[in-house]
């Protein structure tokens, strides 16, 4: 008899899931609106999409170098210098398709089998099912709202002292909070890991989606961290799948064997368009700020309909609902809320196993009108 390998049984993504309910709903003609998926509403920048029309035009799109083109390497090493006072090397920079390859490669490079690693939740389900797939342990570690929903050097110790501890992944803002730590706490659980020999990795793919407070770039406490980021939040490019790392150098020559196997190179139009982005800030602020608006109206209009108490949204365009007022089955609760509201959110479940079933995560980067629709909608509903 022919089997499947146990690596594959991983729970699924259920904002995906989700997405694909609400698809089906509007397929058969039903209107949706949706909060439940991680992605802008707006379109690449015009700059990004000519760059894109041209490159087709000139003719060839081929491979490329697995750590990217060097133009496109060398750019987002301007950006590390403009944006945060960083000088990074090109060399140290590796171009990968989107995030999600850059996890994948990350996990790969640097652990072994078994080993473990700490992820904080809540925190992005895909972190622990590739991990689990590549056979290495996670350890999710709850945070505490009186640590602003952050991870501690005093939790890590705690489970090294347990069972020594390899990694530790951290995403500010965090996914799906919009939580952005502190630059001490930040500074503390980098230096925690350092002394202890435990590789840090650093998720910054919402990066430039800051309100009211900044994002801290982790290398600038040591070059010794792993940083990955990515074109698809604050560059609108999701389905253009393109991403970079940067990496200290004991980790670059693995990483770029892992790619030249696993992906040959990122996409290479792709890669050429993303080099526009960087020249497409006005156009990205502009979207920005209406996250902002979007932001302030559910801040404002979301403790009227029963939805008050969320997790602070400092950064990217989530908000992570406290539903325990209202049930304790958040998947329940988002199921109903399609079906009978027709507002597409994500249950807490995806992104805390032991506490999910109380939260649920609303996306804001759709349009304003869709916000003022979804708030009325689920005012109505949960009347």
């Amino acid at each position: 008899m022919l089997t499947t390998s146990n690596r594959g049984a991983i729970q699924p993504f259920l904002a995906m899931d989700v997405m694909s309910a609400a698809n089906r709903l509007e397929a058969a003609g039903q209107d949706v609106v949706h909060m439940e998926v991680g992605q802008p509403g707006a379109p690449a920048p015009q700059i990004v999409r000519d760059a894109a029309a041209r490159a087709l035009q000139d003719g060839r799109i081929g491979y490329t170098d697995a750590l990217g083109i060097r133009s496109l390497r060398e750019r987002i090493a301007a950006y590390y210098s403009s944006h945060h006072g960083l000088e990074v090397n090109p060399d140290r920079i590796a171009v990968t398709t989107g995030s999600s390859a850059g996890f994948n490669l990350a996990f790969l490079a640097l652990f072994e089998v078994g080993d473990r690693v700490i992820l904080p939740t809540p925190g992005y389900p895909a972190y622990r099912n590739i991990l689990g797939a590549l056979g290495l342990g996670v350890v999710e570690v709850e945070t505490k709202e009186e640590d602003r929903w952050c991870l501690t050097p005093e939790a890590i110790r705690a489970e090294h002292a347990r069972n020594p501890i390899k990694g530790v992944l951290i995403a500010s803002p965090a996914n799906p909070s919009g939580t952005i730590m502190e630059a001490d706490a930040l500074k503390a659980v980098i230096e925690t890991c350092e002394e202890l020999g435990i590789w840090f990795i650093s998720d910054e793919i919402y990066h430039g989606l800051e309100y009211d407070m900044k994002a801290e770039c982790a290398l600038h406490y040591s070059p010794n961290v792993v940083i990955i980021n990515s074109f698809s939040k604050y560059y609108c490019m999701t389905g253009w799948r393109i991403g970079w790392m940067v990496l200290p150098d004991a980790a670059l020559r693995s990483v770029e064997c892992l790619g030249q196997s696993l992906y040959i190179s990122a996409p290479m139009l792709s890669q050429v368009a993303a080099i526009a982005a960087f020249d497409a800030t006005d156009e990205l602020d502009i979207i920005k700020a209406g996250y902002a608006r979007n932001r302030d109206l559910l801040m404002a209009e979301l403790p009227k309909i029963g939805l008050g108490n969320f997790m602070p949204m400092d950064g990217a365009f989530y908000v992570y609902c406290d539903i325990g007022n209202l049930t304790n089955d958040s998947m329940d609760f988002a199921k109903r809320s399609l079906e009978e509201a027709k507002v597409a959110i994500t249950p807490g479940a995806d992104f805390d196993v032991d506490r999910g079933h109380r939260y649920v995560r609303l996306s804001f980067a759709g349009t304003y009108c869709a916000m003022e629709e979804a708030v009325r909608r689920l005012g109505g509903w949960l009347a």
